[in-house]
């Protein structure tokens, strides 16, 4: 999957790498070059303190800072992925979901929980690039159409935190079904009149960004995420010229009207509340 990978100066990396913060105690801003103390930038919620740049954020992670005092329940935490088709590339897929979950320690690349934020009723639903790239498995899309099942059910607002590669093609078909899953359940949370606050991180391509992702009462981006549905490379291929600088950019899609918001993460919290506030007082 050559869209995964950029070489640059004869390195060649993952995009998976290029999201997850480096270890070590000092960390260094890929857009500056300015360093910084690991437990500092942890603090700051994995924001460069000087550059604002965002390093990629785990599910649980999102989930410590938005709901009420860290407090939550967890949920379908016992579903796994299974190879299906038993599909092998450069190795197996079944050696790849056990690489995933001692990896990560989760059991897929999206969890769902509910709790309150902002002393409202939520259901949230949370993706991880860490777990295969991110990308949109058949359990991956049960947890999702899960936490918006739970949202219209209990009458409560959902919000989702995309970050993915998109389709599992892995999977194959059982993936793709996956789009028309999420997305038949927003139409239930819609008929209940609830609303659906979709936070897009960086990345969020493919299969996620034309499903459930950009089906959102309210789109919120954080700065300088990548969205969009195939990667530039494959576009200007396609189309045959050269593309807008930044066209895949969350700022370019607030000045085109495909994203509502750009809001830095640690204002996230603050600023998913007063629209939960708005919403739901004028309902």
């Amino acid at each position: 999957m050559p869209w995964f990978r950029r070489e640059k100066a004869g390195i060649r990396t993952t995009r998976e790498e290029q999201n997850e913060m480096p270890e070590g105690q000092w960390v260094k801003c890929p857009d500056t070059g300015e360093i910084t103390n690991r437990r500092e930038l942890e603090n700051n919620l994995l924001v460069f303190p000087s550059s604002g740049y965002h390093f990629g954020m785990k599910t649980h992670q999102y989930f410590d800072f938005l709901f009420d005092d860290g407090a939550y329940d967890l949920h379908d935490t016992d579903l796994r992925s299974v190879d299906a088709l038993d599909f092998e590339d450069r190795k197996p897929y079944a050696q790849r979901l056990e690489r995933a979950v001692e990896k990560t320690g989760q059991n897929e690349a999206a969890q769902a929980a509910t709790g309150t934020l902002g002393g409202h009723p939520v259901s949230m639903a949370g993706m991880d690039f860490s777990f295969i790239g991110g990308s949109m498995g058949s359990v991956v899309g049960e947890i999702v159409a899960r936490a918006i099942k739970r949202a219209y059910t209990e009458q409560m607002p959902l919000i989702t935190i995309a970050q993915s590669g998109g389709a599992r093609m892995m999977e194959g078909a059982l993936s793709l079904m996956q789009m028309a899953k999420t997305s038949a359940h927003l139409t239930r949370l819609d008929e209940a009149g609830l609303p659906f606050i979709s936070i897009l991180t960086h990345p969020t391509t493919g299969g996620v960004t034309a499903s459930f992702a950009m089906l959102g009462d309210i789109h919120i981006a954080e700065p300088d995420a990548l969205i969009g549905f195939a990667g530039p490379r494959v576009i200007r291929e396609t189309i045959g010229s050269d593309l807008p600088e930044g066209f895949q950019k969350s700022e370019f899609l607030q000045e085109h009207g495909f994203v509502d918001m750009i809001v830095d993460r640690r204002r996230m919290r603050q600023r998913v509340i007063q629209l939960l506030d708005l919403i739901l007082e004028t309902e």
